[in-house]
């Protein structure tokens, strides 16, 4: 998504920095989130999540079908989530190599047969709880999103569940409960039993004998069991501690037979968690780039028919959709034109005509896991001038800052990289003018690529792991998501832009440190180009990377697919 270089969706107006949905995080720093209370606290350390040695990294660009899907990947196992956890909590604690698994490409489709992992999630957000508490024991409890009605009549919410909850147990199903007992590892769903007044409305719910198949727990039970479990649990154990998410517990749940009540330590062990997927994880987010590969490519094929953007998103929701893919990770941004700028823009309701080009950010999800691409393309089948000479520069910030991710890379360094480039960039066409150097250390860049470089993808589209620090001093990083060293298995995109919004711009002009090393009458050649982001979404291997998206971004490519050759 925008964010991809962390963008966020938003007007040109509040596009004022506050605002922009963009790209990094910083990592989760355990012990301080624990001892403020405070599962929203971030550590503001830019120092190592992982450090080890990568020896070869693939390459972004797009390979054949048939290159790509023969790679193969290393993914960490289920029993080196201990080791990465304290990588990712302890700055100055490098680790030995942990054993991995493989997994070609190509077999994703195979692993997506079988369950979601929940049980070993289970055993490793155990596994970190006992880093921050070694004699925990007694039983973790979540809650799945709930039926609500809206608040206006008897329509039902979108139902979205709670990831939280779906990391723990694999289930999209509304007003579940889940409870796992530690010592012994025995996990309880619990269901809904049936409503005769519904069924004739929805069917019959879901049996606890097809939950048992579908899903990967020991034990389903009916939500009417669920406080006569709990106190047999607690009961059975004096010493016994419920781990719960605050907020997120239903009233008519007691936790009386517990000794003690933990409502910090569960959500942050699982935020931590997922920073690292596993083999079922990346497969989710291969198929959700698939199916928004062909979505991507549907629209890019019918742009030339297209009198407004509207159009666009509606093919774009169609083909996911068709294709499974019935749930977007984000709202589509169909960009004309000038509104490109807007980061997060989601009107989708503009007239193509007379605009030059359309940056579409959009991507679907797949179980629950999201996919973030980005491309922009000529709506007339050919860049012009000053739109191919944005364009180039941005590919080149994406390229090149894709090529050197592999594992134990700090993501600043990153980060800093896209903007040397797209100082280099600007200066040859003439927007900027002085010493590059002068100009990095001015961060008047910033006014150009105001956002991130990227974020962490999973289960949501701007992932655990990290999140903007719109008090940082330093501008160039003020929306960067991701602080510190990137751990192999993670996923993350990267989506650098270049954008002419006069909102932002704007204030650069007036300012003495920034206008001398802006070219304003070369500028004003450039507006109408709006903005170019490209957007891919990167699994870290211990090897180097894999580029999870296979859509066209070569200048030529697209071209070719608008003109129908």
């Amino acid at each position: 998504m925008a964010a991809s270089a962390c963008v966020i969706k938003r007007s040109a107006a509040a596009a004022s920095m506050a605002g922009l949905r963009l790209a990094t995080r910083r990592p989760l720093c355990y012990s301080r989130l624990c001892s403020t209370g405070s599962t929203s606290t971030l550590c503001a350390s830019r120092s190592a999540i992982v450090t080890r040695p990568a020896s070869r990294h693939f390459s972004s660009v797009r390979q054949p079908p048939s290159v790509h899907r023969a790679r193969r990947l290393a993914s960490p196992g289920p029993s080196d989530r201990s080791q990465q956890y304290r990588r990712l909590t302890t700055p100055s604690s490098p680790s030995p190599p942990s054993k991995a698994s493989t997994m070609v490409a190509e077999d994703y489709e195979a692993v997506l047969k079988g369950k979601y992992p929940a049980k070993s999630h289970a055993k490793r957000v155990v596994e970190l709880i006992r880093e921050k508490k070694p004699d925990a024991t007694g039983v973790l409890y979540l809650e799945g999103r709930m039926t609500k009605l809206l608040e206006d009549n008897d329509g039902e919410e979108h139902f979205r569940q709670r990831r939280y909850f779906y990391y723990l147990t694999g289930c999209n199903l509304a007003d579940c409960h889940f409870a796992y007992d530690i010592e012994s590892s025995k996990s309880i769903l619990f269901i809904p039993p049936i409503d005769p007044d519904s069924v004739i409305w929805s069917g019959l719910p879901v049996s606890i004998d097809e939950a048992l198949e579908r899903y990967e727990v020991d034990e389903v039970r009916l939500t009417t069991e669920i406080n006569a479990t709990l106190t047999s649990l607690g009961g059975a154990n004096p010493k016994s501690t419920v781990f719960a998410i605050a907020n997120q517990v239903s009233d008519s749940v007691t936790f009386l037979e517990f000794e003690a009540k933990d409502f910090d330590v569960l959500k942050t062990a699982i935020e931590v968690s997922r920073v690292v997927k596993d083999e079922f994880e990346v497969a989710l987010i291969r198929k959700a780039n698939e199916v928004s590969d062909i979505a991507h490519r549907a629209v890019v094929e019918n742009t030339a028919k297209a009198k407004n953007e509207r159009e666009l998103e509606a093919i774009f929701l169609e083909r996911c959709v068709a294709n499974g893919g019935k749930e977007m990770a984000y709202s589509p941004i169909f960009a004309s034109g000038r509104a490109a700028a807007t980061l997060h823009y989601v009107k989708n309701d503009e007239p193509l005509d007379g605009k030059l080009n359309l940056l579409l950010d959009a991507g679907a999800e797949w179980n629950n896991y999201a996919s973030d691409i980005t491309r922009t393309f000529p709506l007339s089948g050919k860049f012009t001038k000053e739109s191919r000479e944005i364009y180039d520069i941005v590919l080149k910030m994406q390229k090149d800052c894709t090529d050197i991710l592999k594992e134990g890379v700090l993501w600043d360094d990153v980060h800093l990289l896209a903007h040397k480039i797209a100082i280099d960039g600007l200066l040859s066409i003439g927007i900027l003018k002085g010493d590059k150097d002068e100009i990095l250390k001015a961060r008047t860049s910033v006014a150009f690529f105001p956002h991130g470089l990227g974020h962490y993808l999973g289960m949501d589209t701007h992932d655990t792991g990290g999140n903007a620090n719109y008090s940082d001093e330093d501008t160039i990083f003020r929306y960067l998501r991701v602080r510190g060293k990137l751990p192999s298995g993670s996923v993350i995109t990267v989506e650098p832009g270049i954008y002419f919004c006069n909102f932002i711009i704007a204030p650069y002009l007036e300012d003495p440190k920034h206008n001398k090393f802006i070219d304003s009458a070369v500028l004003d050649k450039y507006w109408d180009v709006g903005g170019v982001r490209i957007e891919d979404n990167i699994l870290i291997t211990a090897t180097g990377s894999e580029n999870l998206t296979t859509v066209p971004k070569e200048a030529a490519e697209l071209e070719a697919m608008i003109s129908g050759n």
